[in-house]
């Protein structure tokens, strides 16, 4: 059985069984290797993806959950994204393990509030774990990204 989707706006099929988490069917069938494996538990927030817009854990999504669905990984933020500058601009990531994850919670959360609060934030980052304890660089990127985003 072949379960249809769209990663990055482009049409993929699976032949995974239904149950396989969305991370491998990404990682190993797709060849899109930004989405990292972290905890395998949905706790730490390195596997994080949009599906129809909405951050979520592939770790714990199967992937048969996303047939129909439109998939985005942070591949598809494309390099430019406003986030990505306000990254850097901030040097946000240290090790960068767990950055994937925290640029697509960051996405999902500017792609429907563009003015965030400091609650807002803390709750849409809310399960993204940064080791390294980049938190306060990562407010202030989201901040200057949903700034840039305003501007635009």
């Amino acid at each position: 059985m072949s379960l249809q989707f769209k990663v990055n706006g482009k049409s993929v099929s699976s032949n995974s069984e239904a149950d396989t988490p969305l991370l491998w069917v990404i990682r190993d069938e797709l060849g899109l290797t930004g989405t990292k494996f972290g905890c395998g538990a949905a706790l730490c927030g390195a596997c994080t993806v949009h599906v129809n817009g909405e951050a979520v854990r592939s770790c714990q999504t199967q992937v048969g959950n996303v047939a129909g669905s439109n998939v985005g990984t942070i591949e598809g933020l494309g390099g430019t994204h406003a986030l990505q500058k306000a990254w850097i601009k901030h040097q946000v990531p240290q090790c960068g393990y767990c950055q994937s994850g925290q640029l697509m919670s960051a996405a999902a959360l500017l792609s429907k509030n563009k003015n965030p609060s400091d609650a807002d934030i803390d709750a849409a980052m809310a399960g993204n774990v940064c080791r390294c304890g980049t938190y306060t660089r990562i407010r202030a990127a989201v901040k200057d990204a949903a700034s840039q985003l305003r501007a635009a």
